[in-house]
C-alpha cells in the first residue's frame, strides 16, 4: 500500500536553533541567548551577573537571583545568539529545501520576536513582516507551513517578571500572541502545534535528578498552565479560521521493560503513562486521566485549578497528535551496571539495539511501535514532526569539490522510513513525516554543532567559527529521490 497520495514529507527546526539574530529586527531575549554551549560530558549554563558585579554560570533552569541580570560573560560561548543564520538566510535555505521537494517545513515563530518581553499589547511589525515573508516564500515554493507557536523560547522578560509557567499570567500572554499568529498568518499558515515537547517539564526532573516533590509540583503546576493556555488558543485558532488544523507535540519514546519480571513490565506502563500517555491525554481527550490521581499522590502534588480550567481543557482539544522519536529506552526495577544515557534519558542498555554517538539507542521498531500503540489510543491523525541521527561529519575533497558522505544518516532514516511504511499499512493515519534539523542546527542539548543531523551542511564550527556557507550531503541527494518516489526509491 506505501505512503498514501499526498503525504507530507518535510523537514523541521526551531527559531532558536536556526534563526540567530537574537538582538534584531526588534526581538527581545530568551534564556537560550544566555546559554553557554556544553558537550555530551560537560552541561550548558545560564550566565548573569549579580548586583555586586559577580559573574556566575548556573544550571541552565535556575532561577535569578534578586537584583541580579542575565548577561553574556566575555570568556563564553553563546551559540544559539547566532545559530545558523537562518534569520538572514532563510531564502537561500527555502530554495535548498524546495529543491529537496520539501511538501511541507516545520519551524516555529519566535515568541519574543513578536512581543519582544510578552507583555506587549500590540506586535513587533517588524516581526509580524518577517514572518509573513518567510510564508509566502514558503508558499512560493508549493510547501506549507506547520508552525509550532511555543519551542523553549518563552520571552525572558516573563520569566524575570512573572516567574515563567509558574505564574497564571502566562496564559493570557501566550494567548495574546497566538491570536496575533493566527490573525496576521490567516491563509498563509494552516497547520499549527501549539507548546512543543510539552512533556519534557516531567522527563527533565528524572534526566537531572533531584526529584522533589517541589520539583514534580512545580512541573505539574506549570504543565497544567500550559494544557490551559493550548486548549484556549485552539479555540481562538479555530473561531479565527475553520480551516485550521491545531496539534499537540510530545516527545516520545519507546519505553521497554528490561526483564519478563512483573515488575518491570508494571514500572514501564508506568513510565510511558508519565511520560507520554499524562499530556497527549489532557491535550486530545480534553480531561485528566485516570491515572493521574496515582502520579500526583506519588509526590504530594495539588494543582491549583480554577473554574473554567476543565470546561476550556475540554473545549480546546487537537485535531491531530505530533511527536519526536529519536530512539528507545528500557526500565528496570532491578539493580543494573551497563547503562547508556542520551536525549535526556539515562537507563540500562538494551542489548538488542546499537547506539550512537551521544547514547541514543537507534531503534526504527520502536517507531513503528509508538505509531501503533498511539494511533490506537487516540484515533486521531498522526505526524512524525521530529526523528533524526546526531552524528560528526567529515567534509572530504573529492575532484575538486566538497563532499559529505553521511551513509550512518541515510541507514538510520532509510529504516525508520520502512517503519512508518508498515504502520501505516497497518492502518495507521499518519500525514507526514519532518526530519529534525533538515539542516544542521544548534543543539538543544549539548548547544553543539559538531553534533549534526542536516541534509544540509553548515560550515560551523563548536566555537562559531565558520562562513556559515551550506553545503549539500549525500543524504539530501537520497532524501530528494524518496520524496520524488513517495518513500518507494530509499536505495
Amino acid at each position: 500500500m506505501g505512503f498514501p497520495e499526498g503525504f507530507l514529507w518535510g523537514g523541521a527546526v526551531s527559531a532558536g536553533q536556526y534563526e540567530g539574530g537574537w538582538n534584531e529586527g526588534g526581538r527581545g531575549a530568551c534564556r537560550m541567548d544566555y546559554t553557554t554551549g556544553g558537550t555530551r560530558t560537560s552541561p550548558r549554563y545560564a550566565t548573569y551577573v549579580l548586583a555586586d558585579g559577580t559573574e556566575v554560570k548556573a544550571g541552565r533552569e535556575d532561577r535569578l537571583p534578586e537584583g541580579a541580570h542575565w548577561a553574556s560573560l566575555p570568556d563564553c560561548y553563546y551559540p544559539n545568539q547566532v545559530a545558523v543564520d537562518g534569520y538572514h538566510r532563510i531564502d537561500e535555505d527555502i530554495e535548498l529545501m524546495a529543491e529537496m521537494g520539501f511538501k511541507v517545513f516545520r519551524m516555529s515563530i519566535g515568541w519574543s520576536r513578536l512581543y519582544p518581553t510578552g507583555t506587549e499589547t500590540v506586535p513587533n511589525r517588524e516581526g509580524v513582516e518577517y514572518y509573513r515573508h518567510v510564508f509566502e516564500n514558503l508558499r512560493a515554493h508549493g510547501i506549507e507551513p506547520l508552525v509550532t507557536l511555543l519551542h523553549f523560547d518563552t520571552p525572558l522578560a516573563l520569566e524575570q517578571s512573572c516567574g515563567g509557567w509558574e505564574n497564571r499570567a502566562l496564559i493570557d500572554h501566550f494567548v495574546r500572541f497566538c491570536t496575533t499568529c493566527f490573525m496576521e498568518y490567516k491563509g498563509l499558515v494552516r497547520y499549527w502545534l501549539t507548546i512543543n515537547e510539552i512533556n519534557n517539564l516531567l522527563s527533565l526532573i528524572d534526566f537531572f535528578g533531584g526529584g522533589s516533590d517541589e520539583a514534580y509540583q512545580l512541573a505539574y503546576q506549570q504543565l497544567h498552565h500550559q494544557f490551559v493556555a493550548s486548549a484556549k488558543a485552539v479555540q481562538i485558532g479555530h473561531a479565527i479560521d475553520q480551516d485550521n488544523m491545531i496539534g499537540c507535540m510530545i516527545a516520545s519514546a519507546a519505553t521497554y521493560p528490561h526483564t519478563c519480571d512483573p515488575a518491570d513490565i508494571l514500572a514501564a506502563e508506568h513510565k510511558r503513562q508519565e511520560n507520554a500517555y499524562y499530556c497527549g491525554d489532557v491535550q486530545v481527550f480534553g480531561r485528566y486521566p485516570v491515572f493521574s490521581k496515582r502520579l500526583w499522590d506519588a509526590h504530594n502534588v495539588q494543582l491549583a485549578i480554577e473554574d473554567g480550567d476543565m470546561d476550556d481543557l475540554a473545549a480546546g482539544t487537537v485535531d491531530f497528535y505530533t511527536f519526536s522519536y529519536y530512539n528507545s529506552n528500557v526500565v528496570t526495577t532491578h539493580e543494573v551496571t551497563d547503562t547508556v544515557g542520551g536525549n535526556f534519558q539515562v537507563g540500562a542498555r538494551n542489548e538488542y539495539l546499537t547506539y550512537s554517538d551521544w547514547g541514543w539507542a537507534m531503534d526504527p521498531t520502536g517507531l513503528q511501535w509508538q505509531l501503533e500503540t498511539l494511533y490506537d489510543r487516540y484515533q486521531v491523525p498522526l505526524m512524525v514532526v521530529e526523528n533524526g541521527l546526531g552524528a560528526f561529519d567529515e567534509v572530504v575533497e573529492e575532484a575538486g569539490e566538497q563532499r559529505i558522505h553521511d551513509d550512518y544518516r541515510v541507514d538510520y532514516l532509510r529504516e525508520h522510513v520502512r517503519a512508518m511504511e508498515t504502520a501505516i499499512e497497518n492502518g495507521v493515519d499518519l500525514w507526514g513525516y519532518t526530519p529534525w534539523g533538515c539542516i544542521d542546527l544548534v543543539s538543544m542539548g549539548t548547544g553543539e554543532m559538531r553534533k549534526r543531523y542536516g541534509f544540509i551542511y553548515v560550515d560551523m564550527d563548536d566555537e562559531g567559527r565558520g562562513t556559515l556557507d551550506r553545503l549539500r550531503k549525500d543524504s539530501f541527494w537520497w532524501y530528494q529521490r524518496c520524496i520524488a518516489s513517495n518513500g518507494e526509491d530509499l536505495a
